[in-house]
């Protein structure tokens, strides 16, 4: 979306030189990155930027408010619900895709999805930094907002670790070395020295957590929560010693109720034109007329499953009035290709990441990543044997 700095980067690629940034992504941990990363960052101009600034703070002036977890009450279901929650959010994600409205051509973000949960942190600082090694990119675009790397990781340091030996805390996954995201474990391991450890490792003695290193159990004191509910709730063949939901005396850098209080739940109640028409199912008295304009999606569902895109009467039908409340009905988004890559334009997503250090009064914005496609959704299944798709990062005018 900055012209020079895209006509820059093309005139340097090549397949060879995207390989070989391949290569130096998967030998920098000796780990095979398994998602496919974007042959390109993305370049947001301040235009733009600006757009996607006041966008995500018309949404933040919502979560922010005092009574908003009296307003989300609903969101947790009550067998997943964690004690010990704190005043709000440690991390925050929104995701924005980029579009236009019909009949107009003006570029406009509107909000897709939103997490209270940590997203890839650790491995979209790792990634930025590979695309300026491999590439010539203007000094003045940055992945980070007004920090540099060190400062950056020095902020997620004191967020994640706090004042406690990091070998008193783990980043805590069901199983880390089968997840796509190991990558990002990796990464923040490297920097901050802690472990990720198995949810089934976990040791539970008097309210105290521990897990092994060496054969010699260490007292956990924080956990970085990487555990998402739904996918565990998919696994009720795994056995654990320690259950999420039980009440233990450790901190949470990412408590997991937060999982559920920011996520589709909360899209119905937020109002900004950047946030487009989204309502539960369980509210509709009539469906719309014209539903190939809407997503279906469960409120609950790990990584896009049951969305459905290209809606018949009969998928509402068939769902029982007493599920409906579990169900958002969200009106389509036009997506407009604004990637030039070598053989046409492609789309994208720009989720940007916050963190909320407690005392402040808001979310800080300190990175973002970037999602391209060429398929009618974002996701692998819509962008098979496609070129030009996948993981990306921003390069943001400063």
């Amino acid at each position: 979306m900055i012209t020079s700095a895209r006509q820059l980067f093309n005139q340097q690629f090549s397949e060879e030189k995207y390989y070989g940034f391949l290569n130096d992504l998967d030998k920098t941990f000796n780990y095979k990155i398994p998602f496919r990363v974007a042959e390109s960052p993305v370049f947001v101009g301040k235009d733009f930027r600006n757009k996607l600034f006041k966008a995500a703070n018309e949404i933040i002036d919502f979560i922010v408010r005092p009574d908003f977890k009296t307003l989300m009450s609903g969101a947790i279901p009550a067998q997943v619900f964690v004690p010990n929650e704190d005043d709000h959010t440690l991390f925050l994600a929104l995701d924005f895709a980029i579009c236009t409205e019909e009949g107009s051509k003006e570029l406009i973000p509107r909000l897709i999805e939103m997490q209270g949960f940590p997203s890839l942190f650790g491995y979209q600082d790792f990634l930025g930094n590979k695309f300026k090694e491999h590439y010539q990119i203007p000094d003045h675009l940055g992945f980070h907002f007004g920090e540099s790397s060190e400062q950056y990781w020095i902020r997620l340091r004191k967020a994640i670790v706090g004042d406690h030996n990091p070998e008193n805390v783990i980043l805590l996954e069901i199983d880390p070395l089968k997840q796509n995201t190991n990558i990002d474990f990796l990464v923040t391991k490297h920097h901050l020295k802690i472990d990720a450890i198995q949810l089934g490792d976990l040791i539970l003695r008097n309210r105290k957590l521990f897990y092994k290193k060496n054969e010699v159990e260490i007292p956990v004191h924080r956990i970085y929560n990487r555990v998402i509910f739904d996918e565990l709730l998919g696994k009720p063949e795994l056995k654990t010693n320690f259950h999420l939901t039980e009440d233990v005396d450790v901190e949470w850098a990412g408590h997991p109720n937060w999982f559920y209080y920011i996520s589709k739940y909360t899209m119905p109640f937020l109002h900004s034109d950047a946030v487009p028409e989204c309502k539960f199912l369980s509210d509709y008295t009539t469906l719309p007329t014209d539903l190939e304009n809407y997503v279906l999606k469960p409120l609950f569902s790990f990584s896009g499953s049951g969305v459905v895109f290209n809606i018949q009467e009969n998928d509402i039908l068939s769902i029982p009035f007493h599920e409906r409340k579990n169900y958002l009905l969200q009106r389509k988004v036009h997506y407009e290709p604004v990637i030039q890559a070598p053989d046409g334009l492609v789309k994208t997503e720009i989720r940007l990441l916050f963190l909320w250090d407690k005392g402040a009064a808001r979310p800080e914005l300190i990175t973002n990543l970037a999602r391209l496609s060429r398929g009618e959704m974002i996701g692998v299944k819509f962008n098979k044997d496609k070129t030009w798709v996948g993981g990306s990062v921003c390069f943001v005018e400063q």
